[in-house]
């Protein structure tokens, strides 16, 4: 994205470009790393307006996410700063390390989920993302680096068919269990303080909005199984979950279903 140093140059900071996302977006870092920059093309402008939207309605409600310091939006593309949010992606931390912070991350992810759902006006409902879901089907821009290694080398039709004959069950349940969700909450989502492995915050809020809480449930337990470097270490941790939600009976085959359909989401 050429117009990338247009959009960053009215900051008058000196910026370096650290990743880009998985929907494209470039990600800077500001040269004393306390303020990133997400900077988007035309066609993903709109997405990144709803990721600042987010930021800042949950600004002052007692979640640890980064804070809007200025929108820049121009024909080509949009620009997102933002303050940073200390520490290391979990994604970056050994087994051992992980179930050390685990507890923290469950307790932010919960205070998340315990905001008052009726007054989001963020909308991340099943019936969105299975339209969502059929849109991306539709367009053949399933990223099969999302797919897991069963599915791979399955038509995305049939993939989205299966989703699609749970789809009424799935909708009664999150009816009655329906919260605040983060919308993708992996391991890198979740930023920890390398020395104490407390949690810090959750970034990358751009899918924030009301939705059954096992969307959240179900991208933590998967994304973290990579982690573990025992079994008792996996175990330990859905069990340290499952607590802290106060979650009783926890539903397999709901988990299940939500990892089947976010593949299909993307794209």
């Amino acid at each position: 994205m050429e117009f990338a140093e247009t959009l960053l140059a009215h900051t008058h900071a000196s910026w370096t470009r650290v990743k880009a996302g998985e929907s494209g977006d470039l990600v800077y870092r500001r040269e004393d790393g306390l303020a990133y920059a997400k900077i988007a093309s035309s066609a993903r402008s709109a997405d990144l307006a709803g990721e600042r939207d987010r930021l800042l309605w949950l600004q002052g409600k007692g979640i640890a996410c980064p804070e809007v310091i200025d929108w820049k939006e121009v024909e080509e593309g949009a620009c997102l700063e933002m303050t940073a949010t200390p520490g290391i992606p979990a994604v970056d931390l050994d087994g051992d390390a992980l179930l050390k912070a685990w507890p923290s991350m469950v307790r932010q992810l919960k205070a998340l989920h315990e905001l008052p759902a009726d007054r989001c006006p963020f909308d991340r409902s099943l019936s969105l993302m299975f339209a969502r879901a059929a849109d991306v089907v539709s367009r053949n821009a399933v990223n099969p680096d999302f797919l897991p290694p069963e599915d791979e080398d399955k038509p995305v039709r049939e993939l989205l068919e299966r989703v699609e004959r749970d789809l009424p069950l799935r909708l009664d349940q999150e009816a009655i269990d329906k919260v605040l969700c983060h919308g993708d909450a992996c391991m890198p989502n979740f930023m920890v303080d390398p020395h104490s492995l407390q949690c810090t915050g959750l970034i990358d809020l751009g899918r924030v909005g009301t939705a059954d809480r096992y969307v959240d449930l179900s991208l933590m337990i998967a994304n973290a199984e990579e982690s573990w470097a025992t079994p008792e270490q996996g175990e330990r941790a859905l069990s340290i979950l499952f607590e802290t939600m106060e979650i009783k009976k926890p539903d397999r085959e709901r988990l299940a279903f939500y990892l089947r359909l976010d593949p299909l989401t993307w794209g």
